[in-house]
C-alpha cells in the first residue's frame, strides 16, 4: 500500500509541475495551486490514506507525500515569480507591480482646536444658545467704540491691534459680533460667537491669530447669579462634574461690574499641588460681567433701552482651552501643522 501511495505521490508531483510551467497568469496559477495543496486537492487526499496502512508502512507513505507537497509548493513559489517578473518586464522603464497590495491612504484627524470649538458649541446650544459670527475685518467702531472704548481709551493699548486703517481693524476679540447681534435681534437673547481674532502678540502662550468664543445674554430681569451659574454649568460639562468656578474682581470696558472667572485645577484636581496652577488649586479661564448699561445705550434701539433690560457677557480662549484639556504646553504647537503632534487627536 505504501508503494502505491509513493508512486501517485510522484506522479501527482510530476503532473503538477507540466500544469504550472504551463500557466500564462498568476489566476491560472493560484488554481492549479488549489488543486493539488488545497485542503480538498489531491495530495491531501493522500495524506488521508495514510491512517489506513500498516504502522510499519506509514512513515515511507508519510515521506513520500510531504516531499511531493514541498516539492509542489517550491515550484509554485517558482513560477509565481517568473510570471511576476515577465510583468514587470513589459510594464516598461518605470515597472509598477499591480499585484503589490496598495497604500493605505492617509487618514486625517481632527484638530485639537476644532474639537473643542465644536464641544464648546454643542454645550452652549444644549443650553438655548444660538451661535452667531461676524466678519474678521471690522470696523473700529464695532470692535471698540460700541463697546465702551473710545479713542484714546488706555484699553485700547492691552488689545494690541492690527490696523488696516484709522477706521478699520482686524477684530481683536468676537465682542463686534455681539453688537451686530444687538443691531439685528431683539431681545430676549441668548448667542455665542466663536471665532478667530488677531492681536500683535507671539509667545509660549500668546499667537498673532487664536480663537475666542463669547457669549452674551440679555433679558429684563437678568443678574449675576444666573451668569455665576451659567458658567458653573458649562465647567462641569467641559472639565468634569467635580468642577468648582470661583470669580475674582477685574475690569473690562463693556462690563460692570467685571470678573476675571478660575475653575478649580484639571490637573490637580483643585488640590494645589501642581506646576500648572502655580500650587494655587485653580486656573484661569475667562472673563466675564455684566454688561455695561452704556454698551446697550451706543445700540442705540429702542428694545435695549439700560433702564428697562440688563444683560451679561463672557469670553474665553478657545486655543487655551484646548492646552488645558489635552495638556499642551506651547501654544504654537496648535499652529504649527506637526503631523506627529496632530496624529494624538
Amino acid at each position: 500500500m505504501s508503494v502505491d501511495i509513493a508512486s501517485q505521490s510522484a506522479a501527482l508531483a510530476e503532473q503538477a509541475a507540466g500544469e504550472l510551467a504551463a500557466a500564462a497568469g498568476e489566476a491560472e496559477l493560484a488554481q492549479i495551486k488549489s488543486t493539488y495543496l488545497g485542503k480538498s486537492g489531491s495530495i491531501a487526499a493522500l495524506l488521508r490514506e495514510i491512517p489506513g496502512l500498516e504502522i510499519d508502512e506509514r512513515r515511507a507513505a508519510g515521506r513520500a507525500v510531504n516531499d511531493a507537497k514541498n516539492s509542489v509548493e517550491a515550484l509554485f513559489a517558482k513560477r509565481q515569480e517568473d510570471l511576476r517578473g515577465a510583468a514587470l518586464a513589459r510594464s516598461g522603464s518605470s515597472p509598477i507591480d499591480s499585484t503589490l497590495p496598495g497604500r493605505a491612504p492617509w487618514s486625517g484627524h481632527v484638530h485639537p482646536v476644532t474639537r473643542v470649538w465644536d464641544d464648546i458649541c454643542d454645550i452652549f446650544s444644549s443650553m438655548g444658545y444660538s451661535i452667531q459670527e461676524g466678519p474678521e475685518v471690522e470696523t473700529d467702531w464695532h470692535c471698540f467704540e460700541a463697546l465702551n472704548i473710545p479713542q484714546g481709551h488706555p484699553a485700547r493699548e492691552m488689545q494690541d491691534t492690527f490696523y488696516i486703517d484709522d477706521k478699520v481693524v482686524l477684530r481683536t476679540h468676537t465682542s463686534p459680533v455681539q453688537v451686530r447681534s444687538m443691531l439685528r435681534l431683539d431681545p430676549p437673547m441668548r448667542v455665542i460667537c466663536p471665532g478667530v481674532v488677531y492681536r500683535r502678540d507671539n509667545d509660549l502662550t500668546h499667537t498673532p491669530m487664536f480663537h475666542q468664543v463669547e457669549g452674551l445674554v440679555v433679558d429684563e430681569k437678568v443678574t449675576m447669579a444666573d451668569l455665576k451659574g451659567t458658567l458653573a454649568e458649562f465647567a462641569r460639562a467641559f472639565f468634569g462634574a467635580a468642577t468648582r468656578i470661583r470669580f475674582r474682581p477685574s475690569y473690562f470696558p463693556f462690563t460692570e461690574p467685571s470678573a476675571e472667572v478660575d475653575v478649580s485645577c484639571v490637573f490637580c484636581k483643585g488640590d494645589g499641588g501642581c506646576r500648572v496652577c502655580k500650587d494655587t488649586g485653580w486656573i484661569e479661564v475667562l472673563g466675564a460681567g455684566m454688561v455695561d448699561p452704556a454698551v446697550f445705550a451706543e445700540v442705540g434701539r429702542p428694545e435695549y433701552d439700560p433702564d428697562r433690560i440688563q444683560g451679561f457677557a463672557f469670553g474665553m480662549g478657545i486655543d487655551r482651552l484646548a492646552m488645558l484639556r489635552y495638556g499642551i504646553g506651547d501654544l504654537r504647537l496648535l499652529f504649527e501643522n506637526d503631523v506627529r503632534l496632530l496624529e494624538q487627536f
